[in-house]
């Protein structure tokens, strides 16, 4: 498997994948500097992250290989529904699944999403709207956020 360390707005990504798909892109809390190199396998997911960071993209076009259960890879499949700019609400996302009580094993996948940004696990929020757990951070999981509210903050001065 090849793997990649990529500068971005949020800190150090890790990018693994190969030609059977893009596995893991985790959020890494050390400074790691970016790889000078870029496997084949990798280069597009690093391109695409580029420009989504950059405000150029809204949605991905790769081929995933998440490794998880059948489950996981259910409420994954799922997550990669929600729209650049919205949010659902776990409770959603278990009736969206078929069983509103199936939540709490939603929510659990949803934190063991291998991809991060690219199958949108960050567009995932609380019933009141509340900011609720995030693997990379609730900071990062805000920033995204942010970076695809489709209401622009402008300063006035």
């Amino acid at each position: 498997m090849s793997e990649a360390f990529v500068d971005s707005p949020l800190g150090t990504l890790l990018i693994q994948g190969d030609e059977s798909g893009l596995q893991r892109v985790e959020f890494i809390d050390e400074k790691i500097p970016q790889s000078e190199n870029i496997p084949v396998a990798l280069q597009q997911a690093v391109f695409q992250l580029t420009n989504y960071f950059d405000g150029k993209r809204k949605s991905f076009n790769l081929k995933l290989n998440p490794q998880g259960t059948d489950f996981q890879k259910r409420v994954w499949l799922q997550l990669a529904q929600i729209p650049f700019g919205k949010t659902i609400s776990y409770l959603q996302m278990a009736k969206d699944l078929g069983d509103p009580k199936v939540i709490r094993a939603a929510a659990s996948a949803n934190g063991k999403n291998p991809i991060a940004i690219i199958i949108p696990c960050h567009r995932v929020i609380g019933s009141d709207s509340s900011m609720t757990g995030y693997a990379g951070g609730i900071w990062r999981k805000k920033w995204l956020l942010e970076h695809e509210s489709p209401v622009m903050q402008h300063s006035l001065f």
